[in-house]
């Protein structure tokens, strides 16, 4: 795991596209979710974790794994991309590639040089990475502030979303008029922080299992550490948050531009409330799926239910139609094999498919584990 250095990092052999790699890490093992793992018998992928670097220079962590349709995930505040490598590693097994990428100022992610302050330039910033990855087009998930950052980057280039999912994510109605609020009391923010950081330091099972505990804690440790060390790098992060604009405009260019939303969201998340994915899905003209009991971080609380969720939303009719004519105006047919379906997804020399661990994907076995959680669709209001 790449994070701040005394020493100038080695630099590794450069993949097609010119990106550097300055640190690779594929000894990433999938981390299985809560209850006993001796009773989990299933096989998943590993992630492999690079730090890359730019042609400007600026050096960013991605993990990356799968083949398949790319699905572009971006963490939550404080947060980075290897902390949802339970869920990924899941996601994989479904015949996805995954690529999660820590924005600036987090993970293996240098802060921005200038424009700190702006969420603009954060998306801006996700849109180079995605670029010189050679990604053409992918589905765009985002957590929390991530969720903001994927739809920003969706409303200004809808053309490379094949579809938005956003999970408990910072965009909607309510949450703006939050944002507005703690521009008057930045205590306001700051109480968000404290009640974010609490829920996410709940995921760890302590009690429950403790092995599930040490896996996981041997992945949030060096985020923790990194927070501790450098505790002024998520300032403009914070500030940039405080100082966003509506995000109105982005859900209503997406409904526009017919770009399928999907907000999925706990009931239980107190600090953005579900309020804000119903309005998210109105203004967009998406879908809404309630997760019951979830708070905020849930989908880090338990692996199996964001994929089981995904599994059934993919595999409904109407998004199976929905696919069918995406990939017609890609030139795919509805039975596009996986080399079909990278070479009309990615670039020919993709930097992101260098950086991809090889798999053999009908070896991958998911353990027989049930989602922690139930869900139903609900239609905006």
């Amino acid at each position: 795991m790449v994070r701040a250095r005394r020493k100038a990092p080695k630099v590794q052999p450069t993949p097609p596209g010119g990106i550097d790699v300055l640190s690779s890490n594929t000894d990433i093992g999938a981390i299985f979710g809560p209850g006993k793992v001796e009773t989990v018998t299933g096989t998943l992928p590993r992630l492999a974790r690079h730090q890359i670097s730019l042609a400007d220079g600026h050096q960013v962590g991605v993990a990356v794994c799968g083949r398949g349709v790319p699905i572009v995930l971006i963490h939550g505040f404080t947060a980075e991309g290897m902390l949802y490598a339970q869920t990924l590693s899941r996601i994989v097994s479904a015949g996805y590639k995954v690529v999660a990428i820590d924005s600036a100022s987090h993970g293996s992610t240098q802060g921005l040089p200038t424009g700190g302050d702006d969420f603009e330039e954060y998306a801006k910033l996700l849109g180079r990475v995605v670029d010189e990855l050679g990604i053409k087009k992918a589905i765009l998930a985002g957590h929390s502030m991530g969720g903001r950052l994927v739809t920003e980057l969706a409303a200004r280039q809808p053309d490379r979303a094949l579809a938005v999912i956003l999970l408990d994510a910072i965009v909607g109605e309510p949450w703006d008029r939050i944002v507005s609020a703690s521009r008057f009391n930045p205590l306001l923010l700051a109480g968000i922080g404290i009640i974010l950081m609490a829920d996410s330091v709940s995921t760890v099972p302590f009690v429950r299992d403790r092995r599930q505990a040490a896996k996981f804690g041997h992945l949030v440790a060096p985020t923790l550490l990194h927070h501790a060390r450098h505790p002024t790098h998520l300032i403009g992060p914070a500030i940039s948050i405080l100082r966003s604009r509506s995000s109105k405009w982005m859900l209503q260019k997406l409904g526009r531009e017919g770009v399928p939303v999907i907000a999925i969201h706990g009931d239980r998340d107190i600090v953005v409330p579900l309020s804000t994915a119903r309005s998210a899905a109105k203004l967009a003209g998406g879908t809404v799926v309630v997760v019951e009991g979830g708070t905020h971080s849930w989908l880090l609380k338990d692996p199996e239910t964001l994929p089981a969720i995904l599994r059934q939303i993919f595999e409904h009719p109407d998004s199976l139609a929905t696919r069918d004519r995406r990939f017609a105006e890609m030139g795919l047919a509805p039975d596009a094999s996986i080399d079909e379906i990278e070479a009309a997804f990615y670039d020919d020399d993709a930097v992101v498919l260098g950086l991809t661990p090889e798999i053999d994907v009908d070896a991958i076995r998911p353990g027989p584990r049930r989602p922690r959680y139930r869900w139903h669709v609900d239609r905006p209001r």
